[in-house]
C-alpha cells in the first residue's frame, strides 16, 4: 500500500508555496468570449479548484497570430487582462495559487481565425493535411492546416516581445507567474524540432540554435517580470501535431541543462508514451522543482514523489470532473465519472456543474485511484 500522505506536503516554487503538491494541469476548455476576454465561466470554473496546491491555467495566446482555437482565452489586450485579473482574485481569495500557461499555436492556425493571415512557424513546413488528432469536436476550422509562413529573423523577435509582454500583463493581473508551452506541437516546440525548424541562422540547424528561440522567451518573460516568474512546459519526443525530431534525447537535454541555469518557478515535463526514459533522462539535468504529468493516479503521483523524481503532480481529467480533487485525494473520496462531450463545448455543463463530493450521488462514484481515460489533447 502506497502512503500518499507526501501528496499532502507543502512545496516552494517560484515566489509561492504550494499547500499540496497537486497541480491541476493546463487544459484548453473553450469557455471564452470569441475575443479571447475571460467570461465568469472561467473565473467561477477556476474558483472552484482553488484547493490545488497550484491551478496551470489553460493556454492562453500571446498574441492574435497566436490564436488556433475559437473561445479560448488571450492575454493581450486591456480587456483580457482585467478578465484574467478577476480569475487570480477569486483564486486567492479562496487560498489558491495559478500560473498562466503561455500559449502561441505558430504554423496551427488558419486564417479564418486570424484576420485573413497566413499562420506563421519557424519554416514553411505544412501540417500533414490529412492528419486528425481529436476524438471530439473542438472549435477550430473544419478543414486541413494551411502552409504557414516562415518568420523573418526580425519577426521572430517580435514573437519574443509578445511573449515578453504577455508575462508582464499576466503580472499586472496578478497571477502568481506563467508557464511557457513548449510542448504538444505548438511555436515553442516547432522551433526545437528537427522537422519543422529548417532555418540555418541564429534561429535553426543546431540543437544549441533550435533551442534559442525557446531561451530568448524565458530570458525576456523574465527580465521583464522577476525571477522565478516564469517556467516551461516539455511533452519530449512526442509526434502530436505532426511534430518530429531526429533525436530528442540530445534536443531536451540540451534545453534543459540550459533551463537549469534560468531560475526558473519550475519544469513540467510529460512522457506521452515514449519508449525511452523521459523522466529518468531529464528529471537529473534539472536545478529546480519538476513537475510530472500524463496518465497519473493518487497513488502513482505519491510513487513518483517518494521516489525522488517529481516534486509535484499535474492532475488534468480528474481536475476537470473533480473540483474538489484534493479533498478526496486526501480523505481517499470517490470520484466523479467524466463527461468527454463536453470538454469543449461553450456552456456551464461539464465545466462548473460537477459536484463536490458531499453533494455527489454516492452510486455514481468510481475508486480514488481509477485511472484517468485517454484524453483527445489540445494543451
Amino acid at each position: 500500500m502506497i502512503d500518499t500522505s507526501i501528496l499532502f506536503e507543502p512545496l516552494a516554487i517560484g515566489n509561492i508555496t504550494m499547500k499540496n503538491r497537486l497541480a491541476m494541469a493546463p487544459m484548453t476548455r473553450q469557455r471564452s468570449y470569441l475575443d479571447g476576454t475571460p467570461t465568469d465561466l472561467n473565473v467561477e470554473h477556476y474558483r472552484q479548484r482553488a484547493s490545488a496546491g497550484l491551478i496551470i491555467t489553460e493556454g492562453i495566446a500571446p498574441s492574435e497570430m497566436g490564436t488556433g482555437y475559437l473561445f479560448s482565452p488571450g492575454l493581450y489586450t486591456d480587456s483580457h487582462q482585467e478578465g484574467w485579473r478577476k480569475i487570480s482574485e477569486a483564486v486567492h481569495a479562496e487560498g489558491g495559487h495559478l500560473f498562466g500557461q503561455i500559449m502561441h499555436v505558430g504554423r496551427l492556425s488558419d486564417e479564418l481565425l486570424l484576420n485573413g493571415k497566413q499562420p506563421i512557424a519557424p519554416s514553411a513546413v505544412q501540417p500533414d493535411p490529412t492528419a486528425r488528432h481529436y476524438t471530439v469536436s473542438c472549435p477550430r476550422p473544419k478543414r486541413s492546416y494551411l502552409p504557414p509562413r516562415a518568420l523573418t529573423h526580425q519577426e521572430v523577435l517580435g514573437v519574443i516581445d509578445d511573449f515578453r509582454d504577455c508575462a508582464v500583463r499576466a503580472q499586472r493581473a496578478g497571477l502568481d507567474g506563467v508557464e511557457i508551452h513548449s510542448a504538444s506541437g505548438y511555436l515553442p516546440m516547432q522551433f526545437l524540432s528537427t522537422n519543422t525548424n529548417l532555418r540555418t541562422d541564429e534561429w535553426g540547424g543546431s540543437v544549441e540554435k533550435r533551442a534559442n528561440f525557446l531561451l530568448a522567451c524565458v530570458d525576456a518573460m523574465t527580465a521583464a517580470t522577476s525571477p522565478g516568474f516564469v517556467a516551461v512546459k516539455f511533452s519530449p519526443g512526442w509526434q502530436f501535431h505532426n511534430v518530429f525530431d531526429d533525436d530528442p534525447i540530445a534536443t531536451y537535454s540540451h534545453a534543459t541543462r540550459e533551463l537549469s541555469k534560468r531560475n526558473l518557478a519550475y519544469l513540467q515535463l510529460g512522457n506521452y508514451g515514449m519508449d525511452w526514459d523521459v523522466y529518468g533522462t531529464l528529471r537529473p539535468l534539472f536545478d529546480g522543482p519538476v513537475g510530472y504529468v500524463a496518465g497519473f493516479t493518487r497513488s502513482t503521483g505519491a510513487k513518483a514523489i517518494a521516489e525522488g523524481g517529481a516534486d509535484f503532480i499535474c492532475y488534468g481529467q480528474n481536475y476537470i470532473s473533480n473540483p474538489d480533487l484534493a479533498e478526496r485525494y486526501e480523505q481517499g473520496l470517490g470520484l466523479n465519472h467524466i463527461e468527454q462531450d463536453s470538454y469543449y463545448t461553450q456552456g456551464a455543463k461539464g465545466y462548473t456543474d460537477y459536484p463536490v463530493h458531499a453533494d455527489a450521488d454516492p452510486c455514481s462514484l468510481i475508486d480514488v485511484d481509477s485511472p484517468p481515460t485517454p484524453m483527445p489533447h489540445i494543451d
